[in-house]
Protein backbone atom coordinates (compact mmCIF):
# COMPACT_ATOMS: atom_id res chain seq x y z
CA UNK A 1 0.00 0.00 0.00
CA UNK A 2 1.50 3.53 -0.94
CA UNK A 3 2.05 6.67 1.35
CA UNK A 4 -1.01 8.78 -0.19
CA UNK A 5 -3.06 5.54 0.08
CA UNK A 6 -2.58 5.58 3.96
CA UNK A 7 -2.72 9.07 4.33
CA UNK A 8 -6.35 8.69 2.63
CA UNK A 9 -7.67 6.19 5.13
CA UNK A 10 -6.41 7.98 7.69
CA UNK A 11 -8.46 10.74 6.86
CA UNK A 12 -11.40 8.82 6.53
CA UNK A 13 -11.03 7.09 9.90
CA UNK A 14 -10.96 10.67 10.90
CA UNK A 15 -14.01 11.78 9.43
CA UNK A 16 -15.66 8.60 10.35
CA UNK A 17 -14.95 8.85 14.10
CA UNK A 18 -15.86 12.67 14.33
CA UNK A 19 -19.04 12.05 12.33
CA UNK A 20 -19.41 8.80 15.54
CA UNK A 21 -18.52 11.54 18.17
CA UNK A 22 -21.17 14.07 16.81
CA UNK A 23 -24.09 11.36 16.72
CA UNK A 24 -23.18 10.33 20.02
CA UNK A 25 -23.07 14.12 21.51
CA UNK A 26 -26.75 14.26 19.25
CA UNK A 27 -28.03 11.02 21.34
CA UNK A 28 -26.96 11.95 24.92
CA UNK A 29 -28.50 15.61 24.96
CA UNK A 30 -31.60 13.68 23.09
CA UNK A 31 -31.56 11.90 26.55
CA UNK A 32 -31.48 14.72 28.62
CA UNK A 33 -35.05 16.76 28.80
CA UNK A 34 -33.69 19.38 30.90
CA UNK A 35 -30.29 20.55 32.82
CA UNK A 36 -30.07 21.24 35.90
CA UNK A 37 -30.66 25.47 35.35
CA UNK A 38 -33.89 24.72 33.71
CA UNK A 39 -35.32 22.76 35.87
CA UNK A 40 -34.52 25.10 38.86
CA UNK A 41 -36.03 28.33 36.84
CA UNK A 42 -39.04 26.96 36.65
CA UNK A 43 -39.24 26.31 40.33
CA UNK A 44 -38.39 30.45 40.11
CA UNK A 45 -35.79 30.24 42.23
CA UNK A 46 -33.37 33.50 42.35
CA UNK A 47 -29.56 33.89 41.64
CA UNK A 48 -26.60 34.62 44.46
CA UNK A 49 -26.92 37.88 44.71
CA UNK A 50 -23.40 39.71 45.68
CA UNK A 51 -22.75 42.86 47.34
CA UNK A 52 -19.69 45.32 46.84
CA UNK A 53 -18.62 43.56 50.16
CA UNK A 54 -19.60 40.09 50.11
CA UNK A 55 -16.03 38.95 48.47
CA UNK A 56 -12.86 41.53 48.63
CA UNK A 57 -9.04 40.73 48.37
CA UNK A 58 -7.93 40.97 51.84
CA UNK A 59 -4.29 39.67 51.66
CA UNK A 60 -1.84 39.22 49.12
CA UNK A 61 1.14 36.65 49.39
CA UNK A 62 4.01 38.30 47.73
CA UNK A 63 7.54 35.69 48.02
CA UNK A 64 7.45 33.85 44.49
CA UNK A 65 10.02 35.42 41.65
CA UNK A 66 8.10 33.32 39.53
CA UNK A 67 4.89 31.73 37.71
CA UNK A 68 2.59 30.34 40.62
CA UNK A 69 1.69 26.82 39.05
CA UNK A 70 0.06 25.13 42.37
CA UNK A 71 -1.55 26.04 45.61
CA UNK A 72 -3.27 24.09 48.40
CA UNK A 73 -4.50 24.75 52.15
CA UNK A 74 -4.37 22.90 55.15
CA UNK A 75 -7.12 21.15 56.98
CA UNK A 76 -6.97 23.66 59.90
CA UNK A 77 -7.27 26.59 57.45
CA UNK A 78 -4.85 28.83 58.64
CA UNK A 79 -1.57 27.75 56.12
CA UNK A 80 -1.49 27.44 52.37
CA UNK A 81 1.04 25.39 50.21
CA UNK A 82 2.59 26.95 46.86
CA UNK A 83 4.51 25.97 44.19
CA UNK A 84 5.86 28.16 41.51
CA UNK A 85 8.29 28.80 38.35
CA UNK A 86 11.08 29.48 40.68
CA UNK A 87 11.44 26.18 41.87
CA UNK A 88 10.17 26.78 45.68
CA UNK A 89 7.44 25.58 47.58
CA UNK A 90 6.36 27.84 49.82
CA UNK A 91 4.44 27.25 52.99
CA UNK A 92 2.64 30.66 54.30
CA UNK A 93 0.20 31.69 57.29
CA UNK A 94 -2.40 32.62 55.98
CA UNK A 95 -3.70 34.37 58.68
CA UNK A 96 -0.42 36.87 59.18
CA UNK A 97 1.16 36.26 55.39
CA UNK A 98 4.04 34.98 56.53
CA UNK A 99 6.35 32.32 54.97
CA UNK A 100 7.23 29.69 57.35
CA UNK A 101 8.95 27.39 55.00
CA UNK A 102 10.54 28.21 51.53
CA UNK A 103 11.48 24.64 50.23
CA UNK A 104 13.84 24.73 47.13
CA UNK A 105 13.20 21.39 45.20
CA UNK A 106 15.51 19.03 43.49
CA UNK A 107 14.23 20.27 40.30
CA UNK A 108 12.91 23.98 39.65
CA UNK A 109 10.17 22.74 36.97
CA UNK A 110 7.36 22.05 39.57
CA UNK A 111 3.82 21.90 38.74
CA UNK A 112 1.49 21.01 41.45
CA UNK A 113 1.60 20.65 44.83
CA UNK A 114 -0.11 19.16 47.90
CA UNK A 115 -0.72 19.29 51.92
CA UNK A 116 -0.90 15.95 53.89
CA UNK A 117 -4.21 15.61 56.08
CA UNK A 118 -2.29 16.17 59.03
CA UNK A 119 0.10 19.14 58.11
CA UNK A 120 2.96 17.74 58.88
CA UNK A 121 4.31 17.21 55.34
CA UNK A 122 3.93 18.58 51.46
CA UNK A 123 4.49 17.17 48.63
CA UNK A 124 5.77 18.26 44.99
CA UNK A 125 6.21 17.23 41.65
CA UNK A 126 6.57 18.33 38.12
CA UNK A 127 8.76 18.10 34.87
CA UNK A 128 11.26 15.81 37.00
CA UNK A 129 8.46 12.47 36.40
CA UNK A 130 9.28 12.12 40.59
CA UNK A 131 7.28 13.32 43.36
CA UNK A 132 9.24 14.66 46.48
CA UNK A 133 8.04 14.50 50.22
CA UNK A 134 8.70 16.62 52.71
CA UNK A 135 8.82 16.32 56.52
CA UNK A 136 8.06 20.27 57.89
CA UNK A 137 9.58 19.22 61.03
CA UNK A 138 12.77 18.47 60.15
CA UNK A 139 15.73 19.94 60.64
CA UNK A 140 17.12 22.37 58.12
CA UNK A 141 20.90 21.62 56.42
CA UNK A 142 23.76 24.39 56.86
CA UNK A 143 22.19 26.22 53.69
CA UNK A 144 18.71 25.94 55.65
CA UNK A 145 16.95 23.82 53.45
CA UNK A 146 14.08 21.67 54.01
CA UNK A 147 15.64 17.63 52.88
CA UNK A 148 13.60 15.02 51.06
CA UNK A 149 12.30 12.90 52.97
CA UNK A 150 10.90 10.39 50.36
CA UNK A 151 11.07 9.97 46.63
CA UNK A 152 8.17 8.84 44.74
CA UNK A 153 9.79 7.26 41.66
CA UNK A 154 8.15 5.65 38.51
CA UNK A 155 6.01 7.75 35.96
CA UNK A 156 7.70 8.12 32.65
CA UNK A 157 6.18 11.49 32.44
CA UNK A 158 5.81 14.63 34.12
CA UNK A 159 3.77 15.00 37.06
CA UNK A 160 0.98 17.22 36.89
CA UNK A 161 -1.49 16.96 39.88
CA UNK A 162 -1.03 15.08 43.48
CA UNK A 163 -3.12 14.39 46.01
CA UNK A 164 -3.12 13.04 49.29
CA UNK A 165 -5.62 10.52 50.32
CA UNK A 166 -8.03 11.96 52.69
CA UNK A 167 -6.93 11.03 56.39
CA UNK A 168 -4.42 9.21 55.87
CA UNK A 169 -0.54 10.89 55.30
CA UNK A 170 0.72 7.70 54.13
CA UNK A 171 -1.06 7.47 50.59
CA UNK A 172 -0.94 10.03 47.68
CA UNK A 173 -2.35 9.90 44.11
CA UNK A 174 -0.83 11.77 41.12
CA UNK A 175 -1.57 12.32 37.92
CA UNK A 176 1.18 12.09 34.69
CA UNK A 177 1.90 13.15 31.19
CA UNK A 178 2.80 9.70 31.15
CA UNK A 179 -1.28 8.88 30.69
CA UNK A 180 -1.44 7.12 34.11
CA UNK A 181 -2.35 7.95 37.84
CA UNK A 182 -0.66 6.07 40.39
CA UNK A 183 -1.10 5.27 44.21
CA UNK A 184 1.42 5.59 46.22
CA UNK A 185 2.50 4.13 49.34
CA UNK A 186 4.51 6.82 51.01
CA UNK A 187 6.03 5.00 53.91
CA UNK A 188 7.81 2.24 51.21
CA UNK A 189 7.88 4.58 48.18
CA UNK A 190 6.63 1.83 46.31
CA UNK A 191 3.24 2.31 43.65
CA UNK A 192 0.30 0.09 44.73
CA UNK A 193 -1.57 0.68 42.04
CA UNK A 194 -1.35 2.21 38.37
CA UNK A 195 -4.44 3.47 37.02
CA UNK A 196 -4.48 3.98 32.79
CA UNK A 197 -1.32 3.25 30.66
CA UNK A 198 -1.60 -0.34 28.67
CA UNK A 199 -5.56 -0.79 29.90
CA UNK A 200 -8.14 -0.08 27.34
CA UNK A 201 -9.97 1.91 29.42
CA UNK A 202 -7.19 4.54 30.45
CA UNK A 203 -6.39 7.56 29.45
CA UNK A 204 -5.08 8.57 25.40
CA UNK A 205 -3.63 11.87 26.50
CA UNK A 206 -1.49 13.14 29.34
CA UNK A 207 -3.32 13.32 32.73
CA UNK A 208 -3.75 16.98 33.87
CA UNK A 209 -5.62 16.10 37.29
CA UNK A 210 -7.05 14.27 40.20
CA UNK A 211 -9.75 14.52 42.83
CA UNK A 212 -10.31 12.32 45.33
CA UNK A 213 -14.05 12.10 46.67
CA UNK A 214 -13.84 13.43 50.20
CA UNK A 215 -16.90 11.10 51.33
CA UNK A 216 -15.22 7.33 49.43
CA UNK A 217 -11.51 8.07 49.72
CA UNK A 218 -11.44 4.48 47.47
CA UNK A 219 -12.97 6.85 44.21
CA UNK A 220 -10.82 9.40 42.19
CA UNK A 221 -11.58 11.31 39.31
CA UNK A 222 -8.69 12.25 36.42
CA UNK A 223 -9.55 14.68 33.41
CA UNK A 224 -7.34 14.44 30.17
CA UNK A 225 -5.52 16.21 27.12
CA UNK A 226 -7.82 13.45 25.70
CA UNK A 227 -11.02 15.96 26.76
CA UNK A 228 -12.18 13.18 28.53
CA UNK A 229 -12.85 12.50 32.91
CA UNK A 230 -12.61 9.17 34.56
CA UNK A 231 -14.03 7.57 37.53
CA UNK A 232 -10.98 4.78 38.81
CA UNK A 233 -11.72 3.12 42.02
CA UNK A 234 -8.66 1.71 43.61
CA UNK A 235 -9.26 -1.26 44.55
CA UNK A 236 -10.05 -1.79 40.77
CA UNK A 237 -6.80 -0.50 38.58
CA UNK A 238 -7.60 -2.58 35.77
CA UNK A 239 -10.10 -0.48 34.57
CA UNK A 240 -11.72 3.45 34.89
CA UNK A 241 -15.15 2.59 36.60
CA UNK A 242 -16.83 5.57 33.75
CA UNK A 243 -15.55 7.74 30.73
CA UNK A 244 -17.20 11.17 30.97
CA UNK A 245 -17.54 12.77 27.71
CA UNK A 246 -18.84 16.73 26.32
CA UNK A 247 -15.67 18.39 26.24
CA UNK A 248 -13.93 19.91 23.27
CA UNK A 249 -10.43 20.57 24.79
CA UNK A 250 -8.18 19.43 27.48
CA UNK A 251 -9.83 19.29 30.99
CA UNK A 252 -7.76 21.05 33.12
CA UNK A 253 -9.16 20.64 36.05
CA UNK A 254 -11.65 18.02 38.06
CA UNK A 255 -12.63 18.66 41.72
CA UNK A 256 -15.25 16.44 43.34
CA UNK A 257 -18.31 18.15 44.56
CA UNK A 258 -18.74 17.99 48.44
CA UNK A 259 -21.67 15.26 48.35
CA UNK A 260 -19.38 12.48 46.53
CA UNK A 261 -22.20 12.00 43.77
CA UNK A 262 -21.24 14.60 41.66
CA UNK A 263 -17.83 16.40 40.29
CA UNK A 264 -17.22 19.67 38.35
CA UNK A 265 -14.48 20.04 35.47
CA UNK A 266 -12.90 22.83 33.91
CA UNK A 267 -11.37 22.78 30.30
CA UNK A 268 -9.53 24.38 27.89
CA UNK A 269 -13.12 24.85 25.53
CA UNK A 270 -13.60 27.82 27.72
CA UNK A 271 -16.31 25.82 30.09
CA UNK A 272 -16.97 23.99 33.06
CA UNK A 273 -19.33 21.38 33.46
CA UNK A 274 -21.29 19.40 36.03
CA UNK A 275 -21.56 15.72 36.41
CA UNK A 276 -23.16 12.94 38.12
CA UNK A 277 -21.16 9.94 38.59
CA UNK A 278 -24.79 7.90 39.23
CA UNK A 279 -26.63 8.06 36.01
CA UNK A 280 -23.33 9.19 34.14
CA UNK A 281 -24.88 12.62 32.81
CA UNK A 282 -23.84 15.78 32.47
CA UNK A 283 -26.13 18.11 34.44
CA UNK A 284 -24.78 21.53 33.52
CA UNK A 285 -22.23 23.41 31.76
CA UNK A 286 -20.99 26.74 32.60
CA UNK A 287 -19.87 29.33 29.95
CA UNK A 288 -20.22 32.78 29.22
CA UNK A 289 -17.56 35.14 26.74
CA UNK A 290 -15.35 37.41 28.32
CA UNK A 291 -15.10 40.94 28.14
CA UNK A 292 -13.51 40.59 24.91
CA UNK A 293 -16.42 38.46 23.47
CA UNK A 294 -13.96 35.35 23.28
CA UNK A 295 -13.47 31.60 25.29
CA UNK A 296 -10.89 31.54 27.70
CA UNK A 297 -9.26 28.23 28.73
CA UNK A 298 -10.66 27.31 32.31
CA UNK A 299 -7.15 26.53 34.06
CA UNK A 300 -9.11 25.51 37.38
CA UNK A 301 -12.08 24.99 39.67
CA UNK A 302 -13.56 24.92 43.37
CA UNK A 303 -16.77 24.59 44.68
CA UNK A 304 -18.04 26.25 48.06
CA UNK A 305 -18.84 23.86 50.92
CA UNK A 306 -22.21 23.72 50.28
CA UNK A 307 -21.92 23.59 46.30
CA UNK A 308 -24.14 26.48 45.56
CA UNK A 309 -20.92 28.60 43.98
CA UNK A 310 -18.24 27.58 41.67
CA UNK A 311 -15.60 29.52 41.78
CA UNK A 312 -13.45 29.05 38.05
CA UNK A 313 -10.21 30.59 37.51
CA UNK A 314 -9.16 31.70 33.23
CA UNK A 315 -6.16 31.70 31.24
CA UNK A 316 -7.20 35.41 30.93
CA UNK A 317 -7.32 36.30 34.20
CA UNK A 318 -10.92 36.54 35.29
CA UNK A 319 -11.97 34.23 37.51
CA UNK A 320 -15.77 33.36 37.64
CA UNK A 321 -18.09 33.10 40.67
CA UNK A 322 -21.23 30.69 39.52
CA UNK A 323 -24.31 29.88 40.83
CA UNK A 324 -24.03 26.38 39.90
CA UNK A 325 -28.09 25.77 40.26
CA UNK A 326 -28.80 28.64 37.86
CA UNK A 327 -25.74 28.37 35.91
CA UNK A 328 -25.16 32.12 36.08
CA UNK A 329 -21.87 33.76 36.80
CA UNK A 330 -23.11 36.21 39.85
CA UNK A 331 -19.13 37.98 40.08
CA UNK A 332 -15.31 38.49 38.63
CA UNK A 333 -13.03 38.62 40.50
CA UNK A 334 -11.14 39.90 38.10
CA UNK A 335 -13.09 43.14 37.70
CA UNK A 336 -12.43 43.61 41.53
CA UNK A 337 -10.01 45.50 43.22
CA UNK A 338 -6.04 44.12 43.96
CA UNK A 339 -7.46 41.48 41.62
CA UNK A 340 -4.43 39.51 39.53
CA UNK A 341 -2.74 40.91 36.60
CA UNK A 342 -1.98 37.72 34.64
CA UNK A 343 -3.41 34.31 34.38
CA UNK A 344 -5.04 32.31 37.32
CA UNK A 345 -3.20 28.86 37.41
CA UNK A 346 -4.27 27.56 40.63
CA UNK A 347 -7.22 28.65 43.25
CA UNK A 348 -8.77 26.58 46.48
CA UNK A 349 -11.31 27.17 49.02
CA UNK A 350 -10.25 27.16 52.63
CA UNK A 351 -11.37 23.72 54.50
CA UNK A 352 -14.00 25.62 56.53
CA UNK A 353 -15.27 28.05 53.46
CA UNK A 354 -14.57 31.30 54.77
CA UNK A 355 -11.57 32.16 51.94
CA UNK A 356 -10.93 31.84 48.79
CA UNK A 357 -6.91 31.80 47.81
CA UNK A 358 -6.10 32.26 43.77
CA UNK A 359 -2.43 31.82 42.35
CA UNK A 360 -1.37 33.77 39.29
CA UNK A 361 1.47 33.50 36.42
CA UNK A 362 2.14 37.40 38.27
CA UNK A 363 4.29 35.16 41.10
CA UNK A 364 1.54 36.56 43.41
CA UNK A 365 -1.59 34.61 45.73
CA UNK A 366 -4.13 36.23 47.18
CA UNK A 367 -6.59 35.45 49.59
CA UNK A 368 -10.63 36.68 48.88
CA UNK A 369 -12.63 36.53 52.05
CA UNK A 370 -16.87 36.14 52.47
CA UNK A 371 -17.52 39.51 54.18
CA UNK A 372 -20.37 40.36 56.32
CA UNK A 373 -23.02 37.55 57.36
CA UNK A 374 -24.66 36.60 53.60
CA UNK A 375 -25.19 32.67 53.93
CA UNK A 376 -25.35 30.94 50.69
CA UNK A 377 -27.96 28.20 50.91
Amino acid sequence: MSVSELKERHVAAIETVNSLKERLKQKRHSLLDTDVAGYVRSLGKNPVCFGATDLVCCRTLQGHTGKVYSLDWTSERNRIVSASQDGRLIVWNALTSQKTHAIKLPCPWVMTCAFSPSGQSVAGGGLDSVCSIFNLNSPTDRDGNLQVSRTLSGHKGYISSCQYVPDEDTHLITGSGDQTCVLWDITTGLRTSVFGGEFQSGHAADVLSVSISGSNSRTFISGSCDATARLWDTRVASRAVQTFHGHEGDVNAVKFFSDGNRFGTGSDDGTCRLFDIRTGHELQVYHQLHSDNTNSHVTSIAFSISGRLLFAGYKNGDCYVWDTLLAKMVLNLGTLQNSHEGRISCLGLSADGSALCTGSWDSNLKIWAFGGHRKVT
